[in-house]
């Protein structure tokens, strides 16, 4: 039952990394994994690599936490693989109600994320302060042309799961800054296209076994400011999920709109507060309690379990 649990938050995670501006690792810190994941891709280090080498395969297991990895990340790799194809269709037809669930689910995880600080003081509030403005602050920042260099994807792939990792910045919009977020997690996943995802797994793959040790650090010495700043980082994410923005193109010189295999590049979005008696409103705001209605009922769910 464990494995299964950690397979369906896994999938939740999954799911949420394909969406620009919602983050995995804040899945998994209200699911209550968070430590744990960090953690168990911290322990392949050098005594990991030592049990290997010398055959022992049952302590090697314990020691990486095996079946933990395979369930949390069987549901990420499954749920990558289907969502894209998913959210494709539903960023084309219902981008506003698909916006609008996840507004509704990052908005109640803030609290839940805030709530597990021990202590408050001037310090945490300083750093909840600083995660919200850089939250904030990234969604301002214009983003880079496509590049399908090999060393660029190796890049990308670093920075974006440091980011999805970390809860409230979403790997996703760090991938449509870096301007490859369509070639990347819908093109190249739905095509399986191994030339762009090889680099990119490379560079994931070094980018969250080194930072793993870093943030574990941070985590164990700094917990409350920690915890504060990430749920700073979820709060200001809220900016980029905000369902009313219409798209704002890359032009060419002559003020045609930049294609990229045949689709027009955004650039960013424009965001604007929608007639509040709309029919299109109402069920948008049904969407985010529906989103907050999740939140709440994994919450409920998580703490069942522990008792």
């Amino acid at each position: 039952m464990r494995y299964l649990m950690l397979f369906l938050k896994g999938l939740a995670m999954g799911a949420a990394n394909v969406i620009p501006g919602v983050s995995g690792g804040t899945i998994a810190l209200i699911t209550g994994i968070f430590h744990e994941l960090i953690d168990s891709i911290k322990s392949f280090n050098g005594v990991a690599l030592k049990l290997l080498l010398s055959a022992k395969f049952k302590e090697l297991i314990v020691h990486i936490n095996l079946w933990f990895l395979i369930s949390v990340f069987g549901g990420i790799g499954v749920s990558i693989i289907s969502f894209a194809r998913i959210f494709g269709y539903l960023f084309e037809y219902y981008p506003v109600y698909l916006w609008a669930f996840f507004f509704g689910l990052i908005l109640i995880s803030v609290f839940y994320v805030a709530k597990t600080v021990t202590s408050f003081s001037i310090t945490t509030v300083l750093f909840f302060v600083l995660g919200t403005s850089f939250a904030v602050g990234i969604t301002f920042f214009n983003p880079a042309t496509e590049n399908d260099a090999f060393w660029y994807l190796i890049v990308c792939g670093i920075v974006a799961m440091i980011s999805m990792i970390l809860p409230g910045l979403s790997g996703s919009f760090v991938l449509i800054l870096l301007g490859n977020y369509q070639l990347v997690m819908i093109d190249a996943v739905n095509n399986l296209s191994l030339k762009i995802l090889i680099p990119v797994a490379l560079g994931a793959a070094g980018g969250i076994l080194a930072f793993s040790h870093i943030l574990s650090w941070i985590l164990k010495k700094y917990y409350n400011q920690t915890i504060a700043l990430l749920a700073g980082f979820i709060l200001g994410s809220l900016s980029t999920i905000w369902p009313w923005k219409n798209a704002i193109y890359m032009t060419n010189a002559d003020g045609s709109q930049l294609l990229k295999r045949g689709e027009p590049v955004i650039l960013t979005y424009e965001k604007f507060i929608p007639d509040a008696f709309s029919g299109e409103v109402v069920l948008a705001l049904l969407f985010m309690v529906l989103g907050a209605a999740s939140i709440i009922l994994i919450e409920y769910l998580a703490e069942k379990s522990k008792k």
